[in-house]
């Protein structure tokens, strides 16, 4: 059976990856989310979990047995260390369910939603990868008006992010999210004829 092109998708926080996604999903494309794997892998009863709590000590789970998110999120981004060890526990493990899903599937092509593809070590999984886009002050605009936080709150964030240079310089296409979410769709609905005739042609 031949395998399906993978398309990575990424992009900066507030930049228009779920949209994207979603519009891919209407048009029947299977859609992996690397960030709701990670979720699922987190689960009470999960292995995951079991080896995290082991690592980081029983605090990092809440009264209830779950994963107390607040608390690993912020030792993970005031610590290196505590990041890489975290990020070795549970990359293997969504990458195995990665596999396993496009090993499954008899699609053209199916997106990988990972919106931190350049910092994470997937891309020799993919095939091509599809940067959202969009201009730094309208990015941070929308994820105020989204998340109600401060400028200075978006800033830091787009700063523990690989820049924006960097992701343009790596993608193989762009969708450009500046104008309204209807150019946006025609722009998806483009590139899926283009991957179709792409993954027609994809014996790997």
């Amino acid at each position: 059976m031949k395998r399906p092109l993978v398309i990575g998708l990424t992009g900066g926080i507030g930049s228009g990856k779920s949209v994207v996604a979603d519009y891919f999903l209407e048009l029947d494309v299977p859609i992996i989310d690397a960030d709701q794997l990670a979720l699922e892998l987190v689960q009470p009863g999960e292995p995951a979990l079991t080896e995290i709590a082991a690592t980081f000590g029983p605090e990092i789970l809440t009264t209830e047995g779950q994963l107390d998110r607040a608390r690993m999120r912020h030792r993970i981004f005031s610590n290196a260390t505590d990041k890489a060890r975290l990020e070795a526990i549970l990359h293997p493990k969504i990458r195995i369910r990665i596999e396993a899903f496009i090993a499954s599937l008899q699609s053209s092509y199916c997106i990988l939603v990972i919106p931190l593809l350049l910092e994470t070590g997937y891309r020799e999984m993919l095939d091509r990868i599809l940067v959202v886009d969009v201009e730094t002050e309208l990015q941070i605009t929308r994820v105020m008006n989204r998340d109600g936080v401060s400028h200075e709150h978006v800033a830091h964030i787009l700063a523990s992010q690989v820049s924006r240079e960097k992701r343009l310089a790596a993608a193989d296409d762009v969708l450009d999210n500046n104008q309204d979410w209807q150019s946006l769709e025609r722009a998806v609905q483009a590139l899926h004829q283009c991957y179709l005739q792409l993954g027609g042609m994809n014996t790997a």
